[in-house]
């Protein structure tokens, strides 16, 4: 693309269209995951719907690649693509909300800790993932679980309504009753179908919740699995605790001699009565007394931040995922010998719960096709160190082939790693594939959107 194509779309477009030749370009190309380096053509940061109406037209008209960037975490990095086009949506990072209907309106470009911190202020939360700075549409497009998925069931069950931009420049609103079968199709389809430009959620009261960690030692992972397959899926909905191997890190609320140790453990969420949370935690004693054990109130928005500190912007990433109906006593034996083995002190391995209210939906109403998983597991190799790729990519594949025969086949669409295949795309979808498959050639017919887990169109019949 030459310096006449820029300034072509600069004169165009609100929002600054950056270039390599420009000082901010190495920045505007950064995402979450620093082991992706990729050099798009430009990057364009969208002002508004009409900005990004016009750069799908620019892009499609000139045959060139798109990519679409939300909140950039995408960890297989789809959200750049090379000497092609990424549309930024990072300009588009606002929310509304009306406290009275709970109900949350938010830009393409608004990351957890905006629509947190907008609507913790009446008291409601809507249930997304684990961390703030997650972009929120591709969070909500690929499905969506984190602390409140027991209690609210996934960021898509509570989705009413997306604004998208089609592949041919248009735009729509897509809910149960205007394009209901894109609306379907949004639902955990991912970023096949458009640029979403905003997104409408219902709320729930929430505001301060009992959250914590729980850790015991690593000779204790097998009981601790045993009590937790069993525990978990009988709590109130209240509840949401998510299962992690980790090294502990250097920084409150650990005590200083368990930090840098490899232990397993639960992170909680209790949205129940603040005064019965001793009670609910109890049973944290079962599987032999915990290292260490800590909850406290804290405003919601705080737990979501937990992890921020830990894990910011620009560590090598790779990770792998599957969703599992059972913990055999087999894969126990697996999860057992890669704790063991943690490549790094920031790898790890969660298994995040999703039963509850995600089960009360039925199979048929989103495109997630896997309404009777019970976890959704991530095997994720994680460093500062690029010297350390290869290592924590091969601990996550090999960690995964041998957890995989235990799953239930596919996986959490926003888990996936790069080069993981077709077939596992398929995976994903189970028998919603086909459907998924006719909306795209519905909506866009010659696949301008594949800078994702993609859907090919279905073929003309």
């Amino acid at each position: 693309m030459d310096d006449a194509v820029l300034e072509k779309m600069r004169t165009a477009l609100r929002g600054p269209v950056i270039g390599p030749k420009d000082p901010e370009y190495d920045r505007a190309r950064r995402i979450y995951n620093g082991m992706i380096d990729r050099r798009p053509a430009a990057i364009v940061r969208c002002a508004d719907a009409a900005d990004v109406m016009d750069t799908v037209d620019f892009v499609r008209d000139r045959g060139l690649e798109l990519a679409v960037r939300g909140g950039g975490h995408s960890g297989a990095g789809l959200c750049l693509v090379d000497d092609g086009i990424t549309l930024d949506l990072s300009p588009m990072r606002w929310v509304r909300v009306e406290p009275v209907a709970r109900i949350a309106q938010v830009g393409g470009g608004t990351v957890l800790g905006d629509l947190d911190h907008a609507t913790h202020g009446f008291g409601l939360a809507t249930p997304s993932g684990i961390q703030s700075t997650t972009g929120v549409g591709g969070l909500t497009l690929g499905g969506g679980h984190g602390h409140l998925t027991r209690k609210y069931g996934l960021t898509v069950d509570n989705l009413l309504s997306a604004d998208v931009v089609l592949a041919d420049g248009s735009f729509v609103t897509a809910n149960e009753k205007d394009h209901s079968d894109l609306f379907w199709a949004l639902r955990g389809g991912g970023g096949n179908f458009g640029v979403v430009t905003s997104l409408t959620y219902e709320l729930h009261p929430v505001h301060t919740v009992v959250g914590g960690v729980t850790v015991w030692t690593l000779d204790r992972i097998r009981d601790v699995l045993e009590w937790y397959r069993d525990f978990l899926p009988q709590a109130p909905g209240d509840l949401n605790g998510f299962f992690v191997e980790l090294t502990v890190p250097p920084a409150p609320p650990f005590p200083e001699e368990l930090h840098g140790q490899r232990m397993c453990g639960v992170v909680w969420c209790w949205t129940g009565d603040v005064d019965s949370a001793d009670q609910t935690f109890a049973p944290v004693n079962d599987p032999g007394p915990p290292a260490f054990h800590f909850t406290a109130p804290m405003p919601y928005p705080a737990l979501q931040s937990m992890f921020d500190g830990l894990l910011p912007s620009g560590l090598q990433w790779y990770w792998r995922g599957d969703f599992f109906d059972r913990i055999t006593d087999d894969a126990i034996d697996v999860h057992a010998k890669y704790a063991e083995g943690l490549p790094t002190s920031l790898s790890t391995m969660h298994l995040y719960p999703v039963d509850g209210a995600a089960h009360r939906v039925k199979p048929g109403d989103t495109a997630w096709a896997y309404r009777d998983a019970m976890w959704s597991g991530v095997f994720a190799g994680i460093d500062p160190d690029p010297a350390n790729a290869e290592t924590i990519r091969q601990w996550a594949v090999d960690y995964w082939e041998e957890m995989h025969p235990h799953s239930m086949g596919g996986g959490y669409v926003n888990f996936m790693g790069a080069g993981e295949g077709q077939d596992r795309v398929r995976a994903t979808y189970r028998d919603h594939y086909e459907r998924l498959a006719a909306v795209k050639r519905a909506y866009d017919p010659h696949n301008f959107f594949h800078a994702n887990q993609n859907i090919a169109p279905a073929p003309q019949g």
